[in-house]
């Protein structure tokens, strides 16, 4: 992306910085594992405690997947309290990280593992394309697009929404992008058609 983009314009890295940091959020996405590593492996607990007197409980309130009830109003699955014992399962789960994406993940089979990995293929393809069609021209309108997944925040239901929203913002810009190369292109073979009708 880095030579593409040189080639386009020389000096520039906006395009590649928008790669970089949206792929790496795609790939990274907080699954069951990072949850519960960010719970036990980076002093949260103890940074807790440390900001009370006293015996601390704690009680977190989880929507686990396959296993919660899906409200009739919100259609949002319902978060249940679980007491300060589901961080002996969150130590667990932290080290089965190795399994994600392998036949063995358990959580891989949900609906939103698995469009979270759909989305990684979906956006390097995108990225493909922009390369294909990149111009002096369209490279910021590619460099927007391409930092669309840094809108794909939350988790759970509000990930799912904001994923529905970016999504037709990408169509629209997208559509834009490719009706500019083709006018590009166009102008391009007038140009052409010019110049070779002046030296003949």
């Amino acid at each position: 992306m880095r030579e593409a983009e040189a080639r386009v314009v020389p000096g520039s890295e906006r395009l590649t910085g928008a790669v970089a940091s949206s792929l790496f959020k795609l790939m990274a996405y907080k699954d069951e594992y990072e949850v519960a590593r960010l719970h036990t492996h980076t002093g949260f607990l103890d940074d807790l405690k440390g900001k009370f007197d006293g015996d601390v409980r704690t009680t977190f309130h989880l929507a686990p997947p396959f296993l919660s009830r899906i409200d009739p109003v919100s259609g949002e699955p319902r978060r249940r309290p679980v007491g300060s014992w589901i961080v002996s399962v969150f130590r667990v789960l932290a080290r089965l990280k190795p399994l994600r994406g392998t036949p063995l993940d358990p959580f891989g089979w949900s609906d939103e593992r698995r469009m979270e990995r759909r989305l990684i293929g979906e956006y390097q393809a995108t990225v493909r394309e922009l390369l294909d069609r990149l111009t002096p021209e369209n490279l910021a309108k590619a460099a927007t697009i391409a930092a669309l997944p840094e809108r794909m925040r939350g988790y759970g239901h509000v990930k799912r929404r904001n994923v529905e929203t970016v999504k037709l913002e990408k169509a629209r810009l997208m559509k834009q992008f490719r009706e500019g190369g083709r006018a590009t292109s166009a102008a391009a073979g007038a140009q052409s058609r010019a110049a070779s009708m002046v030296t003949s």
